[in-house]
């Protein structure tokens, strides 16, 4: 397995990395065989700021002889990014644990 690298003040969660690209956050590490990935829907106004409503999770694969469509494991809505990182952090563990 690929040694892991993380930057020094780098976002992690669970100690695992995140890193976002405008509404798309993806979690864990690309050397491991999975991630996931957790794309920001919707968003609801709440006081001066907006806060996800609607937020899908889904673990990848990271086999890059799997078509596109076949790398998606499992998927599902929340409705708030703290249940969507949670279950994202459950699933990854349980697939990373797999043999």
């Amino acid at each position: 397995m690929a040694e892991k690298v993380t930057k020094a003040g780098s976002l992690t969660f669970k100690g695992k990395p995140l890193v976002r690209s405008g509404n798309t956050i993806y979690y864990g590490d690309m050397a491991e065989k999975y991630v996931a990935m957790i794309q920001i829907l919707d968003t609801a106004p709440f006081k001066e700021m907006q806060l996800p409503s609607k937020v899908s999770v889904q673990i990848w694969s990271t086999d890059d002889e799997l078509r596109m469509k076949d790398r998606i494991i499992k998927k599902t809505e929340k409705n708030n990014l703290y249940d969507a990182m949670n279950i994202a952090s459950i699933w990854l563990e349980r697939q990373l644990e797999q043999k």
